[in-house]
């Protein structure tokens, strides 16, 4: 399904202004040329940043009019991933964060977020279970998040394709009844960080022409929520990190190791409560 132009009414109405970059002193004669062969970065404003108007134009895709996401609406969403690893200092792991190159109408548009069809469950759990810890900060800092197997699949093989590494399924837990992936998806909670916002759907206009959205929160100010802990059938919005196993002296090639990807849910777009997903409610021995 695509909503299009449905989130415009939390943007300020203020006029789009160019951005041009100022020339820094102390240049060559060659940075000089360069300089003055570059097309300055038109800035526009977006839910009140101020991004390029690129990036703009991908924000624009994939959160207000939900195009591209992987799931039903396209088998083959117009996206090519990428990843640069870097080691951190200490350990043996290399991370990096995915992007993600949009085709939009044969202009290539890069993105750090990525969307998929998805089951966002806000069911309360099992905190205790005799005297241990279970699913501690759920609906805080992290939630489940379930993903047809298909789907899934079908984004572990853009990664595959555009990284080189085999995506490996360690920490997810797959419900062979339903063909879906339960994926641990992390959600900003600390001071400072933005929320992950919750979207749900409105009512078509009069002409029944477009749908649209209204935002009623943070996730975690929905799950709090009683008549709202539920599982949620929607669109969601994630940026996702790579982990890969080596050695601080040598970065990592794809080979027979797998790397491993981390969930951040930045934004859900729900059409409504479903009511076929089993939701989990303590931890699988899978994950533990």
């Amino acid at each position: 399904m695509t909503a299009n132009n449905a989130f415009n009414f939390d943007v300020p109405n203020t006029k789009i202004a160019p951005h041009n970059e100022l020339q820094k002193e102390g240049q060559s004669d060659d940075e000089d040329f360069a300089a003055a062969n570059l097309k300055p970065i038109k800035m526009v404003r977006w839910r009140g940043n101020l991004v390029s108007e690129k990036e703009a134009k991908a924000l624009c895709h994939v959160f207000d009019n939900l195009q591209d996401h992987f799931g039903h609406q396209r088998p083959d969403p117009r996206i090519r991933v990428t990843t640069s690893l870097a080691h951190p200092g200490q350990g043996w792991s290399w991370n990096g964060d995915l992007d993600f190159s949009y085709d939009i109408n044969g202009d290539q548009c890069n993105l750090a977020y990525v969307s998929m069809d998805v089951c966002v469950d806000l069911t309360p759990k099992l905190v205790h279970k005799h005297g241990q810890a279970m699913l501690n900060d759920y609906g805080s800092s992290w939630v489940y998040v379930y993903v047809p197997e298909s789907t899934f699949d079908k984004f572990k093989c853009y990664v595959k394709a555009g990284t080189g590494w085999d995506v490996s399924d360690e920490g997810n837990v797959y419900d062979p009844n339903r063909n879906l992936v339960a994926i641990e998806a992390e959600i900003h909670h600390k001071s400072g960080q933005p929320k992950p916002s919750f979207w749900m759907l409105k009512d078509n206009d009069a002409s029944g022409n477009e749908t649209s959205f209204s935002r009623i929160g943070s996730i975690q100010e929905v799950s709090a929520q009683p008549h709202q802990q539920r599982t949620h059938r929607g669109v969601g919005i994630f940026s996702v990190s790579m982990e890969v196993e080596g050695t601080p002296n040598f970065e990592p090639t794809p080979g027979e190791d797998k790397a491993k990807l981390s969930f951040t849910l930045v934004s859900v777009r729900t059409w409504g409560i479903t009511e076929c997903v089993a939701p989990i409610v303590h931890a699988p021995a899978s994950i533990k």
